[in-house]
């Protein structure tokens, strides 16, 4: 399974809904607090081309976006393949 890296912050409920997803699916993460961590934020917005808000997923070198577009991937049938390695 490809490395998955999500980008998080503790009030987000669409990092909530992204996290319960992947769980769902049995799907090892790294999550990045940037509440914690803000010096992560930059990087964030830079391998996210421009994206400022939580979540921003990564699965291995490809940016998936937030919540709503992993969860469409899902729906479309389409994550699974996308994870695998």
């Amino acid at each position: 399974m490809k490395p998955v890296e999500i980008y998080t912050s503790p009030l987000c409920g669409f990092c909530h809904a992204a996290k319960r997803l992947l769980n769902s699916k049995g799907v090892e993460f790294t999550e990045i607090d940037v509440w914690e961590q803000p010096e992560r934020k930059s990087e964030m917005i830079q391998r996210a081309n421009g994206g400022r808000t939580v979540p921003q997923i990564f699965i291995g070198d490809e940016h998936v976006g937030g919540s709503d577009e992993l969860h469409a991937l899902e729906r479309q049938g389409k994550l699974d393949a996308l994870l695998a390695a």
